[in-house]
């Protein structure tokens, strides 16, 4: 079980980043990912040349976290050996050796490897130009770092090299950009807590500052003429001669105290060199610790940002409310609604559906939405076409128990969707808020008002935490423009709730439904008569074959309509010499407008022109208000 965990694990660290032929998509869209070209296809396979590999190979990404484990070993071994030991032939030599060897393995596994090219985003497999770009970049650095210099100078001389090949042994240190390459790399995967992942980074830092400068700290003492004038020469002046640890702990404890400005006195500097030492360490601490504190103080803010900007928006509306002297039911529901979008801002629904394209954002709400939607009493037997554009505009939103969704007489904006919780439909009569209807999940409200363009007829309030899908006015009545048949049923369906409420005697102005649907009906009809007509034949039929209405819209057909005025001109008179005008309204057909006007000015007319003499021979090219001139 441990080992399973273990595993799981470690293979955050090099999954297939890239996983663009197969497995998930999200995972490649962080870090050195690829970006696909213009016009390429996101799911084609990746085929590369012969002997070349994929730097998003799961193997290959194993193989570098292998070698950030022997970077940081050497980070750690690399001062230590410098400082505090002799270099001889034991288990430590044979251990450097094979931790050279894995990075002289990686240097030529590097010329076989795959790039990403930093202008226009594409793997490049080609031998030649990867051999070209590591040799010109970081070659000569890793095979510094690679070689060991300390051992071909005993080829030479036969001792322990001296200072300056141990100084070049440093360089081993190249090796710690594996680290920083690893950390901007977590930083962005997915698989790991960005938090947790700054605080190990700024750790590490300060670990690896403290080890670097407790061991160069020593060196200054070993290296001094006068072991008793160092700052560990001055309390224990035979400190040579004690064990490696105890000396390697007593840096340890002067740099870690020094670095937090603890500085207990105990050990100090003894001599100019060390002064000068401490000087530069204090003014590199001055630089680290702002970093550090920086970086946490960030971490921590935003971590408590929500928290704070919530106290603030509380403290807001109370002193609004008071300064307004707003009744206590209003600065409750005030107050309900700041606890209530605080409690879900962890959600943030319409937030992350916003940032994602159209299509994406209509799948989802078809997968969240849908099954709601199709429960829906107004929307039964409507297409499934007509419901998927539907639930694509539709925004999912909390409220708190007594709180307003809807005033009563209120301009329409919205229906909503009760997907849990449960309202209640409020009048307003006689100064007195009484509850009607209670609706439950999978009712519908709003619907009266926006579809028979009319003021709210109840105030609907939530006795409950209730989730509830809104839908836009503007939206709703394209979508049913766009589907004439699914806009009957709707409207038949409404109809049958009128009636309902009409029955229970719940229509608060107590006007018959066919008047609240009366002026809808009325935008496809050519007469009043007509649109009465049917939408009797409609409550007779409850769901009637031919259409009820061809369009639900906020304005009647007649407002539509074209005005122009009509002149009668004779073959010869000139432009300047014409008549007092017709205003008429426009037909639709040339011919209708010829017998119009031939009604109105006792002649028969043959064609006609507009104010640019141009002959006028479509009906659909008459603009509202144009001057028409009709000739015998």
């Amino acid at each position: 079980m441990w080992f399973s965990c273990i595993k799981t694990f470690f293979r955050r660290f090099y999954t297939d980043e890239l996983r663009i032929d197969h497995g998930s998509s999200y995972d490649s869209l962080f870090s050195d990912g690829i970006i696909p070209s213009l016009g390429a296809r996101i799911n084609q396979a990746i085929k590369l040349k012969k002997y070349v590999i994929s730097p998003f190979n799961p193997r290959y990404r194993a193989w570098e976290m292998l070698l950030v484990i022997l970077v940081v070993y050497s980070a750690w071994i690399c001062p230590f050996e410098f400082v505090f030991l002799v270099y001889k032939q034991d288990a430590l030599f044979i251990i450097d050796h094979i931790v050279n060897g894995f990075f002289a393995v990686d240097i030529v596994l590097t010329f076989f490897v795959a790039f990403i090219d930093s202008k226009t985003y594409l793997l490049i497999d080609d031998h030649k130009k990867i051999a070209i770009r590591y040799l010109s970049t970081w070659f000569i650095f890793d095979v510094c770092s690679t070689a060991p210099l300390q051992t071909i100078s005993l080829l030479f001389t036969n001792n322990n090299g001296g200072l300056g090949f141990k100084a070049l042994n440093m360089l081993r240190l190249w090796r710690l950009r594996r680290v920083s390459t690893l950390f901007a790399r977590l930083e962005k995967d997915i698989h790991f807590n960005y938090f947790w992942t700054r605080c190990t980074k700024l750790v590490s830092v300060t670990l690896f500052a403290v080890h670097y400068a407790g061991c160069f700290y020593y060196l200054i003492a070993d290296r001094y003429p006068d072991p008793t004038k160092t700052w560990i020469g001055a309390v224990n002046p035979n400190f040579k001669s004690q064990s490696v640890w105890k000396r390697y702990i007593a840096s340890l404890y002067w740099s870690i105290v020094t670095l937090t400005t603890t500085g207990y006195g105990d050990l100090h500097a003894e001599n100019t060199i060390e002064m000068l030492f401490d000087i530069f360490y204090m003014l590199f601490n001055l630089g680290l610790t702002s970093y550090i504190i920086g970086n946490m103080t960030n971490l921590v803010v935003h971590w408590t940002s929500r928290t704070r900007n919530f106290r603030d928006t509380v403290r807001a509306c109370t002193e609004f409310a008071a300064r307004n002297q707003l009744p206590p039911r209003i600065q409750d529901q005030m107050l309900s609604h700041v606890c209530l979008k605080f409690k879900t801002e962890g959600l943030k629904q319409q937030q992350t559906l916003n940032d994602l394209p159209k299509a994406l954002r209509s799948n989802i709400a078809q997968y969240l939405f849908l099954p709601f939607v199709q429960k829906v009493q107004l929307f039964y037997g409507v297409s499934q076409n007509f419901l998927l554009q539907l639930v694509s505009e539709m925004e999912a939103e909390y409220f708190p128990p007594r709180e307003d969704v809807i005033l009563q007489n209120e301009v329409p904006t919205d229906i909503y969707i009760l997907v849990s919780g449960a309202v209640d439909m409020v009048s307003h009569i006689n100064g007195r808020d009484q509850v009607v209807q209670r609706l439950l999940e999978g009712d519908i409200f709003g619907d009266i008002g926006v579809l028979c363009n009319r003021p709210q007829p109840f105030t609907v309030r939530t006795t409950e935490l209730s989730q509830i899908l809104r839908l836009n006015k503007t939206s709703l009545t394209d979508i049913i423009q766009a589907n004439k048949a699914d806009g009957d049923i709707i409207m038949s369906h409404l109809f049958l709730k009128l009636k309902a409420l009409e029955t229970q005697g719940l229509l608060l102005d107590q006007k018959n439904p066919e008047d609240y649907l009366y002026s809808e009906w009325c935008n496809y009809c050519n007469t009043q008569q007509k649109g009465r007509i049917c939408l009797k034949d409609g409550c007779k039929n409850q769901c009637p074959d031919k259409p009820l209405i061809e369009a639900v819209s906020e304005k009647s057909r007649l407002s539509d309509d074209l005005r122009v005025v009509i002149h009668m001109q004779k073959q010869n008179d000139q432009m300047e010499e014409k008549q007092f005008g017709k205003l008429i309204v426009l037909p639709d057909s040339i011919e209708k407008l010829l017998s119009i006007a031939g009604q109105k000015f006792g002649h028969c007319f043959t064609r006609i022109i507009n104010t640019e003499n141009a002959e006028v021979e479509e009906i659909d090219v008459i603009r509202d208000g144009d001057h028409l001139f009709f000739l015998q």
